[in-house]
């Protein structure tokens, strides 16, 4: 139905003229019965929309991608990943599956790390995690050498943030 005013009315009502139902103010008639939603010009059980408007053929896309869907946007780390590859080997690249495989790394060693750090926070008694959990994090899962790197690159961005902020 829709709405003028205060009032309700019943697309129904319209397209025929003995239909009684509570939009109309009158005993009540199942609105969602198949044969009087096609009789009124709907699409039956699948939806649409009940009123009659005269016999116009359904639109038809105007450009190409309106009648389409939009795809589902999936997160993934691969542009941050292709960044990285081409500032260390310019000229190599980097297969669809083995992108796959390096998001996948990434987002189980992030995974591994919030965890870390959520454990740290929680022995500590913060509801709050800051930088020091995230260090101490990586400390305790990433091996060695890879652990300073990581450690010296994390350092730098969280100054280089500290002095971008007011």
């Amino acid at each position: 139905g829709f709405h003028v005013g205060s009032r309700s009315f019943c697309p129904l009502q319209f397209a025929e003229p003995t239909h009684r139902c509570s939009l109309c103010r009158s005993p009540p008639v199942p609105h969602f019965n198949q044969q009087a939603d096609t009789m009124a010009g709907g699409k039956g059980k699948s939806g649409g929309k009940g009123g009659k408007r005269g016999d116009k053929a359904p639109r038809k896309p105007s450009n190409k991608n309106e009648g389409k869907r939009k795809k589902r946007r999936t997160e993934s780390w691969s542009i941050y990943i292709f960044k990285v590859l081409k500032q260390v080997h310019q000229d190599t690249g980097i297969s669809t599956k083995a992108m796959h495989i390096m998001n996948s790394f990434i987002n189980d060693i992030f995974e591994r790390m919030c965890t870390e750090a959520s454990k740290l926070s929680r022995i500590n008694k913060t509801k709050t995690l800051t930088s020091r959990e995230i260090q101490t994090a990586v400390r305790l899962l990433l091996p060695g050498e890879l652990a300073k790197h990581a450690m010296s690159e994390g350092m730098k961005a969280v100054s280089k943030y500290s002095s971008s902020q007011p």
